[in-house]
């Protein structure tokens, strides 16, 4: 393998790191269920398990990543193939479409029944209905699937710089697509209105004020990616490294792990793009605190300027440290990923490896790894949040295509 910590794109040089006065130890705090919990963890699993073409993603074992790192494990919960939409985000977007409907159609037709609903045979129902979003990509594809699946329409909103590519795999599933000026935040914010002119429903994987029931059921879907993990786990992991853009993934896995390990949760740490740190600039002021600008990072899934108002409180008193990287680190880890050196050979897209660049570079400053406790004995968790969502993106980067490297994984 590559030295790793000879690469500049791995160099604590270029990356920045918090940590946090606020963390806290102790039980899952009971005002925190309200928003995410072991409960509503069961009626997700119960629901989209039996979606059809439900399967657990892989825990796939990087053993040579480890051994350079000199820490006892690390594994990484591929996510690419969920439901063929190549994200994690399959997971919270329909859920939360399926939520929705129906609380909607109980309220127009009084009780009606959710397991229908949930395979398909109400759409004559549902046909009315218009839910909408703001993406990068990942989270619209996931509404839009979502709606086709339950009957409902789907009008998703993205901003200036996603690709065409991701807005042709949104348009696959039958969604209308509306691209506006400006950042994400700022087509959050238009799907908002849009929204409210049109008598839609907005899905959103973000929250704000007067609006939160939502986004805790997309983040509530995320946690049956985390109790597969920790079910393919010979041993719970004592780190793990997330990426974040708004911050629902990381509560979601952090509030799942701290409910189930109380006091002995894992040591989490998050990761940002540098130039989309609102997380790390929200712990750094104690405050959700937002970042202003174009957001202009290869990291297209994480290019929010606003944390989430319903994710911040868990992720205040329940993350360790914050880090934010370069775009050049999440580049190289992809490129390292596809190569096999990890000890795997895994397609993993541009936001997707950024909690695995995160721990190459948290492992090779001596501070960083003292402040996290990182040893030979850690066992490290990661969540590889999508493949080559964008393929033209992701072969350009490695030099050959998603389906090139999984090829050559299988021989």
């Amino acid at each position: 393998m590559t030295d790793l910590f000879s690469l500049q794109a791995f160099s604590p040089d270029t990356a920045t790191f918090f940590g946090n006065p606020s963390h806290k130890k102790g039980a899952y705090p009971a005002p925190f269920k309200s928003t995410l919990s072991h409960a509503g963890y069961v009626r997700a699993a119960g629901i989209i398990t039996s979606w059809p073409g439900y399967a657990p993603t892989p825990l796939v074992a990087l053993n040579k990543l480890a051994e350079r790192l000199d820490v006892a494990s690390i594994h990484y919960k591929d996510e690419s193939g969920r439901f063929g939409l190549g994200s994690f985000k399959a997971l919270g977007g329909a859920y939360a479409v399926l939520r929705l409907l129906v609380s909607e159609l109980r309220r127009r037709h009084g009780d009606i029944d959710e397991t229908a609903l949930a395979t398909g045979r109400l759409r004559e129902a549902a046909k009315d209905i218009t839910v909408c979003c703001a993406t990068d990509g990942n989270h619209g594809r996931s509404v839009a699937w979502g709606a086709r699946m339950f009957g409902a329409r789907a009008v998703i909103f993205i901003h200036a710089t996603v690709s065409e590519q991701r807005a042709d795999a949104i348009r696959r599933y039958g969604a209308e697509v509306v691209r506006t000026s400006g950042n994400y935040d700022g087509s959050v914010h238009e799907a908002a209105q849009k929204a409210a002119q049109n008598g839609w429903f907005v899905v959103s994987d973000t929250s704000y004020p007067g609006y939160t029931d939502v986004p805790s059921d997309v983040m509530q879907g995320y946690s049956v990616m985390v109790a597969e993990a920790l079910g393919a786990s010979e041993a719970p992991p004592t780190h793990v490294f997330l990426q974040c853009g708004v911050g629902g993934l990381a509560a979601a896995v952090i509030a799942h792990l701290w409910e189930a390990y109380g006091p002995d949760m894992p040591i989490v740490t998050v990761v940002e793009p540098v130039k989309a740190a609102c997380l790390y600039e929200s712990a750094r002021s104690g405050k959700p605190t937002a970042v202003t600008g174009d957001l202009d990072t290869i990291m297209a899934g994480m290019a929010c300027g606003e944390p989430s108002m319903i994710a911040w409180p868990i992720l205040q008193e329940g993350v360790s440290a914050f880090m934010a990287i370069p775009d050049d680190a999440a580049l190289a880890a992809m490129r390292l990923l596809a190569s096999g050196a990890a000890g795997a050979t895994i397609v993993g897209g541009e936001s997707g490896v950024a909690g695995l660049a995160g721990l190459i570079v948290a492992a090779g400053a001596p501070d960083w790894r003292r402040s996290l406790g990182l040893d030979r004995a850690s066992r490290v968790l990661l969540i590889g949040s999508e493949g080559d969502t964008d393929p033209d993106l992701y072969a350009r980067i490695v030099g050959r295509t998603g389906d090139a490297v999984r090829a050559g994984a299988q021989r």
